[in-house]
């Protein structure tokens, strides 16, 4: 008889590095104390990391800094991928991806139509919130960053030097979904917009 052990050792070798693994990922292989007893093992033998309750990762190794771990972005995009649910960057996660800031927020925020949650992973959170599906609607990649960015900054607090660089983004967006994304977006940022059109 193959040891539980054994079957998840063997799946966890069959993984690229850098993928990420969740505890769902091996209960059909033993009950779910075998199963965490079993990760745990893995975890101390250095073959996997835990980075927060079910959600582990098979790191990448790196000769110049050792132990390598997916970003926080792929994590919730692997989290949203496992609970089947849309999320989208807000804050100033959506206006560092759209390079109107250098900082790197340390707290992620997605809207989502999946469960609310919050999870730590090292030094930065990931959190889930809630939202309408008006919000989750938006269909341009660089559109509905831009939406969730101006709504950051707020009404008239953009500066000239920026509705340029929204604009020049904007300009590569494929016009469908930008006119589509103008009908959802708030009036004052619609009309931000709707000036690439």
């Amino acid at each position: 008889m193959v040891s539980t052990d054994y079957k998840i050792e063997e799946k966890v070798k069959k993984v690229k590095p850098g993928s990420i693994l969740f505890i769902e990922d091996f209960l059909g292989i033993g009950t779910a104390g075998a199963v965490h007893v079993s990760l745990h093992r893995l975890v101390k033998a250095k073959q996997i990391k835990r980075l927060s309750r079910g959600i582990y990762a098979k790191p990448k190794h790196s000769d110049l800094v050792g132990e390598v771990l997916p970003p926080a972005e792929d994590i919730a995009k692997a989290i949203a991928k496992r609970d089947k649910a849309r999320i989208l960057p807000t804050g100033s996660y959506a206006m560092h991806m759209l390079g109107l800031t250098t900082q790197v927020p340390l707290k992620l925020v997605y809207l989502t139509d999946g469960s609310p949650r919050k999870i730590t992973i090292g030094k930065r959170t990931i959190q889930f919130k809630k939202t309408t599906p008006k919000n989750l609607s938006l269909k341009g990649e660089v559109s509905k960053l831009v939406v969730q960015a101006l709504r950051e900054m707020g009404k008239d607090k953009a500066t000239p030097e920026e509705i340029i660089k929204i604009q020049n983004l904007l300009n590569k967006e494929d016009k469908k979904k930008l006119k589509h994304d103008i009908g959802l977006a708030p009036q004052w940022i619609a009309e931000i917009m709707a000036k690439v059109i």
